[in-house]
């Protein structure tokens, strides 16, 4: 059974992805696949956003004959990206003391 994933946590997916290193679109889709559904028709979306919000940057590369627009983070994608992290291990460690994980030990 797969759990849907928020739009926050997309955006951290992917903005932590391109910390390690920058990707086309079609790359980045894939990587994110491996750890949960989501489709192309998703994804795109997901960068315009952003893109617009100054979160990552694009730059064009030839292959083939084409141009592949590769996305790259940016410093304020660095920190959004921080803040969803944080977001997160808050939002974990409530949910593992609800479902009787051993967050706090208890």
């Amino acid at each position: 059974m797969a759990i849907s994933i928020t739009t926050e946590l997309l955006d951290g997916c992917v903005l932590a992805l391109l910390t390690h290193e920058d990707y086309y679109g079609y790359a980045l889709t894939q990587q994110v696949q491996e750890f949960t559904p989501v489709s192309e028709s998703t994804m795109y979306p997901v960068l315009r956003r952003l893109k617009k919000e100054n979160w990552v940057i694009t730059y064009d590369q030839p292959f083939q004959g084409r141009n592949r627009r590769y996305y790259q983070i940016t410093a304020t994608g660095r920190q959004r990206l921080q803040e969803i992290q944080l977001d997160w291990q808050n939002y974990q460690s409530t949910i593992n003391r609800i479902l009787g994980g051993t967050d706090d030990g208890k």
